[in-house]
Formats: structure tokens, sequence, C-alpha cells
């Protein structure tokens, strides 16, 4: 059966009035631009929900073992999950999870980074209407989630990550929210994956080289060569073409390039330069390129963007991909929530334990308010929660963010600096003792080190919150709501946003 035209309306409706609210954003810069001369990926995720922090294990599985995978009645477009074989062993990665996406079942992920370097980052990339409203229902097939996560567990390269992105497309079908991409790099190169709805396998995909500067909000791809079987550079289904031309949406035998957003993307905007948010894809590739070499703590700023960062962002991820690196020393930079208003720590794959205060907490969790707690997370729900403590800062924060922001970012940069000031001895130190055979110490020396960094960043939360307070209550008065509703009714999130406009000059940070 197909979809119902009335419901396909109501999920365009939503997407053009809060496309920010289906988000994620994603940078990728190739390693001739980079300081380092490695790869730098960055973003964030933006959904309504509880994210934590998770370093998940390598592991063996039995070879009948079966995972579900796909999205439930409860989704926008209603589905229902199917099995499919786990593979004998999946590797070691870093992610943030998450509670709750409109049907799709927790925990969720965006991406991270895994032991060989893989990281993955999900955006947002709508169809057109009529896919939409071509998908079946109840729809089966992997979802966003389900293959940014296996690809963390499966790939050893991003070339892999595109072409077990088909594969599980092909064998098992795709489970969509309305089309989305995905950025999966390595050391050597990134690509840019599209999975479109519409119930037809449609895929593509697009490799950036070591020159290459992209910035996904949403995804896109553009000219796509049509005989693409034929170029390394490009994968995708083998449908991608004939299925446009079956459609009459272009015609092979004409002049014009096949350009995948322009065919199977959203009819009412434009790639690159659809305005979302404060700064369209290509004015943040184009300030992301004026930075170069850019260094992580130039991506960390990217990403941290008033203009980007708000109440809608649940975290920031910027990690530098190396090759050569030990799998124990896979570092990423990761902020708690919206980078605005949190510090970024840096974790490596090699650390074995998470804090409490960073593990996943009731705040923001679907349901929560329906049951009391499993005794069994008496004790982490009990420790403060990252993420609901630096939310606070940002609800102070960007209450007057004229007098705040400046502040409280250079203090955030202030804290990073200490850690970036830190991370050559520790690193040398950890492979000094992974060199000597000591593996376990490093292991313990990095995760010291961690959850030192993250102790000290609630405590700098604790200050921020308390000084912040302080100073609403006793110079600016504390200012009482007067909506009769707590919640978000369609309208502006929290944000720092003065001085929003990219083409204006900016306020003294």
């Amino acid at each position: 059966m197909k979809r119902q035209t009335l419901t396909t309306v109501v999920v365009l409706a939503l997407l053009g009035t809060c496309s920010s609210a289906w988000a994620s954003h994603a940078f990728y810069v190739g390693k001739n631009l980079t300081e380092s001369g490695n790869v730098l990926v960055g973003g964030t995720g933006e959904e309504v929900s509880s994210h934590w922090l998770e370093i998940v294990s390598a592991a063996d599985h039995d070879s009948e073992k079966k995972i579900d995978v796909g999205v439930t009645e409860d989704a926008w477009i209603p589905g229902e999950l199917i099995e499919i074989l786990q593979v004998e062993h999946t590797y070691r990665y870093l992610s943030m999870s998450y509670s709750d996406y409109e049907g799709f079942p927790a925990p969720l992920t965006n991406g991270g980074v895994n032991e060989h370097q893989v990281a993955v980052r999900d955006v947002w990339a709508t169809g057109r209407e009529e896919l939409i409203d071509a998908t079946e229902t109840p729809q089966k097939g992997v979802q966003y989630s389900d293959l940014a996560r296996l690809v963390l567990e499966r790939a050893k390269t991003a070339r892999e990550g595109v072409e077990l992105i088909g594969d599980l497309i092909d064998t098992y079908g795709y489970a969509t929210y309305g089309g989305n991409t995905h950025l999966i790099a390595d050391p050597s190169e990134a690509w840019v994956v599209w999975e479109l709805p519409g119930s037809q396998g449609l895929w593509a995909a697009e490799r950036l080289g070591p020159d290459d500067v992209r910035v996904l909000y949403p995804g896109y791809i553009e000219d796509f060569p049509k005989d693409f079987q034929d170029n390394d550079d490009y994968m995708g289904s083998d449908n991608l073409v004939s299925y446009a031309e079956d459609k009459g949406w272009f015609d092979a035998q004409g002049d014009e390039p096949f350009n995948v957003f322009d065919v199977y993307g959203r009819q009412d905007t434009q790639a690159r330069t659809g305005g979302y948010k404060y700064m369209s894809q290509a004015k943040l590739e184009k300030a992301t390129r004026d930075m170069a070499p850019v260094s992580e703590q130039d991506m960390i700023a990217r990403v941290r963007d008033h203009r980007i960062s708000d109440d809608e962002a649940g975290y920031g991820q910027v990690v530098s991909l190396e090759k050569g690196r030990d799998p124990d020393m896979v570092r990423m930079w990761v902020a708690p929530t919206g980078s605005v208003a949190a510090p970024y720590i840096p974790w490596w794959l090699g650390v074995q334990q998470v804090p409490s205060s960073f593990a996943q907490h009731r705040y923001l969790t679907k349901g929560a308010g329906s049951h009391f707690i499993n005794p069994d997370y008496a004790m982490q729900e009990a420790s403060d929660f990252a993420g609901r403590r630096f939310k606070q800062v940002m609800y102070y924060m960007c209450e007057d963010p004229k007098t705040f922001r400046p502040t409280v970012q250079r203090m955030l940069k202030g804290f990073e600096q200490k850690s970036f000031d830190d991370i050559q001895w520790v690193e040398e130190s950890a492979r000094t003792l992974i060199e000597q055979g000591k593996r376990e110490q490093a292991k313990s020396l990095l995760t010291f080190y961690s959850n030192t960094r993250a102790s000290d960043a609630m405590h700098l939360g604790a200050t921020l919150v308390d000084s912040l307070a302080a100073y609403s209550h006793l110079v600016t008065g504390e200012r009482r709501p007067k909506d009769e509703h707590i919640n978000d009714q369609g309208g502006e999130t929290v944000n720092c946003l003065v001085g929003a406009d990219p083409d204006k000059p900016q306020p003294a940070q």
C-alpha cells in the first residue's frame, strides 16, 4: 500500500517550517587543506532527545545472531522492524547515542569514529515529494541510524562503508523519514552517500578528495556522471539514472548534466544555497576554506558557530584522521551538548570507562516522566548530567548573548587550550607504554586523563551556572515566563544569535 498523500503533505510542511529540527551538520576538510595534513571531520547532531557518550567495545558474535533494524509503526512513515544477520566480528567505536527520534528505536546514533579511523556523520537530505509519496507502507529495511552504526561496526575504509550501505539497501531495503545522507571519511578520503525515499532502493555516492571542503546541512550531491559505474569517484544503485528517465525527471539523451539534487531532491529549494538556518552550505564551505590550513581548533570554532550551534544541537564532534594511528590512540573531541555553551573534551578509543556524568540519563528521554527509574540505574542517575549542566549554561548565556557569550566562550576556549597543551605529552606517554608492551597501562593513562578533563568540565559548568545566575539575579533581574506553554510551539528555539548575519561584522569575542 502507498503512503497517504495527506501525510506526505504534513511531512513536507514540517520540513519547510522546521527544517533545522530534522538536521545535523557535517564538515569535511581534505588533508591538503589542514594544518596537520590529516583529514578533518566535524559536526553536530540535532534531535529533541537525551544524548550521551558511548565507547562500544569490539565483539565476537555467534554466526546465527540477528539484529533488529528499521522503523516501527510509530514513525512518520510507518514501518515494521526486520531482522538481519550480524557479522561475526564488530569493531570498537566511539559515538554519541540518543534516546528518541519519531518511531526510530533507541538507542540511535548519527555516527562517530571506529578503530580503523572510519568516521561517520549522518545528515538529513529530503527527497522530492513524489518519492516520499511513493514510499510503500509499512516500509521495511535499514534506516539512517542502522547504517551509521553498521558502518562503524563493519567498515575498515570509507569506500568499504559506502559499499556496505549499498549492499544493505540492495539486500534489505531502506526505511526513511524522507531521505538522508552520510558523510563517511578515513585518513585518505571521504564519501557523501545519499539514500533516497520511494521504496526503489535509490542511492548515490560521491567521493571527496584531499583538496575538497564539504558542508552538509542538508546533505547534497550535484553533478553526477551518467556512466558512474565506470568512474571510481562515484557509486550508486543500478537504477539511479534509469528511474529518473522513466519518471520523466531526466533526459539522458539531452545536454543537461545529471544533477542528483535537481533530479531527486526537494524541488522548492537549491543545493548549497537553500538558506538553512543563518548560513547556507556555500557560505559555510567558504568560511571553512578561508581558514586553511585548518586545525582541530579551527574546526571546533566552525562547529561552535552560534549561527549553527543552539538548543537543537545535541552535541559537537571533531576528529582528525591520521594514517597509521594505533586503534587505542584514535581520538575524537566531543562537546556534551551544543558547543556554543559547552567545552570539547578529548576521548580516545583506548578509554576504558566513560564517567557517569557523561553516560545515559533521564533528562530529555522519552517516557521518563511516566516511569520510575530502574534501581540498577539509580547511582548513574544520581550523578550530575553533563547534557543538563551545559544546557543551563546555554539558557543563561543566550538570555543576554551580547553580554555573556563572549566571556563564556573565552572560558571554553581557555579550558580547551589546556587540553590541547597536554595532548602531546599524554599521547607520547601512551605510545611509549604501548611500545614497551604495557598497553593496559596506556589505556589507564588515557582513561585517567579523559575522565579528569570531564570532571574539570563539570566543575567549570557549575562555576558558569553559578556566575551567570548571580549576574542575572543581581544585575538584570530574573525574567519570568509569560507564555503558558513550557514546550516550544513551532517558533524559534533558544539561541545566541547576536550578529547572526554572516555578511555583517561580528561583535568582538
